[in-house]
């Protein structure tokens, strides 16, 4: 292995949990229209993820919740659980909806 291919897999980036990105929404649910550009903001990530007091945080899937230019979650429900780091990008309303805080 050659220093170049280990620098190259160890310089990955990644999806962290809180971010807003520009998703495509293909599950069909009645606010928004199959195939649509919308916003979103991912609330769990599979990677591990530290968090300031030392322990560590690591969710089965990736789930991003679909909001509106506000910021405000569109849909009505968040299913699973929701880090509650979220608390500090001001998405206190998708905290309320959720039924599980980690």
């Amino acid at each position: 292995m050659t220093w170049s291919n280990f620098l190259s897999q160890h310089q990955r980036t990644f999806i962290q949990m809180r971010t807003v990105l520009k998703v495509v929404d293909n599950s069909g649910a009645k606010e928004v229209k199959k195939g649509a550009v919308v916003r979103g903001v991912v609330v769990r990530a599979a990677m591990q993820r530290g968090r300031c007091d030392g322990s560590e945080v690591k969710f089965d899937d990736n789930a991003v919740v679909i909001i509106d230019k506000q910021g405000q979650p569109v849909g009505s429900r968040v299913f699973g659980p929701v880090p509650h780091e979220l608390r500090k990008k001001k998405h206190v309303k998708i905290l309320a909806l959720a039924e599980h805080i980690a």
